[in-house]
């Protein structure tokens, strides 16, 4: 029956086709512009018959074929037994739904240079008591609900003051995907330090991808926290050149949410830990850091490949040494870090300045990551329905 309506469908459009064409020259014929470039003007009846014709060809076969489709089309437990199994991960939707927000990479720039214009963010400054406070109105602008936890701590440059922020979206579940960036620059006293990629451009990132979240109509599976870590750099020199194993000169902002998440009895709730640093640079190009969860990488970048722009995320090893996801790492957290630091010669320098950010590197990540975050959960969710 199928064979029938479809050889039935193929010869009224070709007929039907056939016809249109027909009437479609003598319209053309009646005006023609001086190169012989076809321009339709022919009297109002003549058109409206001639797409009249148009109109019942594109018709009448789709109708016999949604006819010939119902009449074949099995039934709910047929399809559920001949139709292969998907898994949650198995496939990426790139389209935004219609009533998400897009990402803005213009906008993330905005941010960065807001941060840059107010000068070096080292911890315990005014400059980053600045910056902490912009932070903060953007993400309650947004209408999220914002936390900060407040810390004294020794470093080797005396006591400092600390404070890391953090943005909750509620999701249905109160399991929790973290997106994460340090807002601090390193400590120079030779030169003004910064920063506009080294905490400027992860930070202006966070906070977009903060604004289309929230702005979106689809409430998330998992809960989202928004966190901005004090304190990632060094106050000495180097990473190492200061504080012992067990209390590095470094990461006091992620060091400290983690074992408060240990104290409260929450460190399950966190499944899995997407850390930004250093992914603005105009020659972008982010690779894959080896002591990141194999799984959260391979994700993020089939997902670059399928919105083309492997070209940025390149299969090669990008050897960190040690950031803020490392403190995650070390508790049992899933965690990625999207850091580009071997190929950019800007890095802890007076160089690494705002001519260095791209709005379009900025708008590359943040769609990635974005569109990776679907695909995520769905790993998340076929772990916890094979447990």
């Amino acid at each position: 029956m199928l064979r029938i309506y479809s050889w039935l469908s193929w010869h009224i459009w070709r007929n039907c086709y056939s016809s249109y064409i027909t009437s479609l020259s003598k319209v053309a014929s009646l005006t023609r512009t001086p190169v012989g470039r076809t321009r339709i003007c022919a009297p109002r009846a003549i058109r409206a018959r001639t797409n009249f014709s148009l109109a019942l060809c594109l018709f009448l076969p789709f109708s016999l074929q949604t006819c010939s489709k119902s009449s074949s089309a099995p039934n709910e437990n047929t399809r559920a037994q001949s139709s292969p199994q998907t898994s949650p991960t198995a496939s990426l939707s790139i389209a935004a739904d219609a009533s998400s927000i897009a990402f803005d990479g213009e906008r993330a720039f905005a941010h960065v240079k807001k941060m840059v214009d107010i000068g070096p963010r080292v911890a315990g400054s005014k400059e980053l008591e600045r910056t902490r406070k912009y932070i903060i109105s953007e993400l309650r602008s947004y209408g999220l609900q914002v936390s900060t936890d407040e810390f004294r701590i020794k470093t080797p440059v005396g006591e400092r003051r600390m404070v890391n922020i953090t943005a909750e979206l509620p999701g249905e579940t109160s399991d929790v995907i973290m997106l994460a960036s340090h807002y601090d620059t390193k400590l120079y006293k030779e030169f003004g330090f910064v920063g506009a990629n080294d905490g400027g451009s992860s930070t202006g990132a966070l906070l977009e991808m903060a604004r289309v979240l929230t702005a979106s109509k689809q409430r998330p599976r998992f809960t989202r926290w928004f966190v901005f870590f004090d304190g990632e750099e060094a106050l000495c020199k180097n990473w190492d050149d200061c504080g012992t194993p067990t209390a590095p000169d470094n990461t006091y902002g992620s060091r400290r949410f983690v074992a408060q998440l240990v104290d409260r009895n929450e460190l399950k709730r966190l499944r899995a830990m997407i850390l930004l640093d250093m992914i603005g640079y105009k020659k972008l190009e982010l690779g894959r850091d080896p002591m990141s969860t194999r799984w959260l990488v391979d994700i993020i970048w089939q997902t670059a490949r399928e919105m083309k722009y492997e070209a940025y995320f390149v299969d090669r090893e990008e050897g960190v040494g040690g950031d803020d996801h490392e403190p995650f790492l070390r508790a049992g957290v899933d965690a990625v870090d999207l850091i580009q630091l071997n190929t950019y010669p800007h890095w802890h320098t007076a160089e690494d300045t705002l001519d260095k950010i791209s709005p379009r590197s900025l708008q590359i990540v943040g769609e990635v990551v974005l569109a990776s975050l679907p695909r995520i959960e769905g790993r998340l969710l076929s772990r916890r329905a094979g447990a």
